[in-house]
């Protein structure tokens, strides 16, 4: 990490279809070997499936999942006196959309099925109606910053 200057926070583009951020984002967690046209595909035919099988619109379905599954808090390693400690952190709202987006591809590329376009479809459409994988990984989480809340005086 350079320490003359930061980074500078690259502004996201919004997707060509649905005009949304949420989905650009989605791309790039999906994206494989630079194939951005493929990983858009594979989310525009999720998204109709979805549309088909629950008679609502599928950018709200998408909305609705990645809110469910953002996580408030999770817990990162600290290194005090040779000891380390699973320290409590609140999540802020761009990485909770990014720990959100990533579990949601993480556990719809592990589900079994055929197709990316219809197991992805399927994980969102569970994350909206608060089960699935996706949620259960938010909740451990969650849990874990639960257990370790002795050890948030540590914060930093």
């Amino acid at each position: 990490m350079s320490r003359r200057n930061t980074a500078k926070k690259r502004e996201i583009d919004k997707d060509p279809i649905y005009n949304s951020k949420l989905i650009s984002m989605l791309t790039v967690r999906i994206l494989k070997g630079g194939k951005k046209r493929l990983a858009q595909k594979m989310i525009y035919e999720s998204i109709a499936i979805i549309e088909s099988k629950t008679q609502k619109e599928g950018l709200e379905i998408l909305e609705k999942a990645v809110r469910n599954t953002t996580p408030l808090v999770e817990v990162k390693a600290r290194r005090i006196g040779g000891s380390t400690y699973q320290v409590p952190m609140e999540v802020r709202a761009y990485r909770g959309t990014n720990l959100a987006l990533r579990w949601i591809t993480r556990f719809a590329i592990q589900r079994a099925g055929k197709s990316m376009a219809v197991k992805l479809a399927n994980e969102l459409i569970d994350a909206s109606n608060e089960n699935g994988n996706a949620i259960r990984k938010k909740e451990e989480t969650h849990k874990m910053a639960e257990a370790n809340k002795a050890f948030a005086h540590y914060r930093y």
